[in-house]
């Protein structure tokens, strides 16, 4: 989708400068009411003391990453980046926004990965705002912040100047949170949780690492565009079989490890049951015949894949020959 945004092209001033104008213009109007006592001097007094209260809503400032987007009676007219203490038009509607990056904590959900199996699936992520039109516009986002801020308590002044940004970063915040909720099912839904339920080589949820929070981050961005947000990092920060199944995936895991072991040490035993024959063909220490090599690989086979260690028997007898 296009950039909407745009930078602010209106008149502004700085706002020590404009203060100084403004306190000329306060003690001309005192001067001019209070010293020529006639009605058109009152008249003019009045006037002025109008413009001079109307000029107070002109004032703001911005800090590092803050942005106002501009309205003019409903018309927008730019996103003022500039830091600093400003005068604009009065009239300028300023909706502030954190332009900051921003954490947050997706808690797990429950989903079905590609085999079906239920799972616990959280992720964590890191977003700001890149496009303040889409932001402001193109969702619902104040609509949701004036209902935020109708719910809190205190001056009816200080919610609306002190909470207003902070409402609206909520807004944006529970709209990301609900698009990373279905975006981590979409992921979630295309592969296997681990290796044993896929095909050899296969991208699962336990071994993807990189490419799947690279997945993720991509439909995450897909999703929040329309919005002007932006994911800068999405990784999955908690991957879990759901209760109901956990106790019996950890068996089949147990069971999948202890059959792996086992083939080590049958590869092993093998090659030293192989080594033995060897060393004592080579060396000539006993000629076995083909009835006693299996017997004695039996034995050594035995004695080496035994979970626990061999008990001997030792043969105290005579040999008669």
């Amino acid at each position: 989708m296009e950039q909407k945004e745009f930078g602010f092209k209106g008149f502004k001033m700085n706002g020590f400068t404009m203060l100084f104008i403004h306190l000329v213009v306060l003690s001309a109007v005192i001067a001019y009411g209070f010293y020529l006592l006639n009605p058109l001097s009152i008249m003019v007094a009045i006037v002025i003391t109008i413009v001079w209260l109307m000029m107070l809503a002109g004032y703001m400032q911005l800090e590092p990453n803050e942005a106002r987007a501009m309205v003019f009676f409903g018309k927008y007219k730019g996103t003022f980046k500039e830091t600093g203490f400003f005068w604009v038009n009065p009239f300028m509607d300023k909706k502030k926004l954190s332009l900051r990056a921003r954490n947050l904590d997706v808690e797990p959900i429950k989903v079905n990965d590609k085999i079906g199996n239920p799972i616990l699936i959280g992720l964590v992520l890191v977003w700001k705002l890149k496009d303040t039109y889409k932001a402001m516009f193109e969702i619902d986002a104040q609509t949701m912040a004036a209902a935020a801020s109708q719910t809190g308590s205190g001056n009816k002044n200080e919610i609306s100047v002190g909470s207003a940004v902070a409402n609206r970063m909520t807004a944006f915040e529970n709209f990301v949170k609900i698009q990373s909720d279905a975006a981590l099912r979409q992921v979630a839904g295309q592969y296997a949780y681990d290796d044993n339920e896929s095909a050899a080589g296969e991208l699962t949820l336990r071994s993807g690492g990189e490419e799947i929070n690279e997945q993720l981050e991509q439909k995450l961005n897909e999703r929040l565009t329309m919005a002007g947000i932006e994911i800068v990092e999405a990784r999955i920060n908690y991957l879990a079989y759901a209760p109901e199944i956990a106790a019996v995936m950890l068996r089949r895991q147990q069971a999948s490890a202890i059959i792996t072991a086992r083939e080590k040490i049958v590869e092993g035993a093998v090659s030293m049951v192989k080594m033995a024959l060897q060393k004592l063909s080579e060396e000539q220490i006993v000629d076995l015949d083909e009835e006693r090599k299996a017997a004695m690989v039996s034995n050594l086979l035995v004695v080496l894949c035994a979970d626990e260690s061999a008990q001997p028997v030792v043969n105290a007898g005579t040999l008669h020959h």
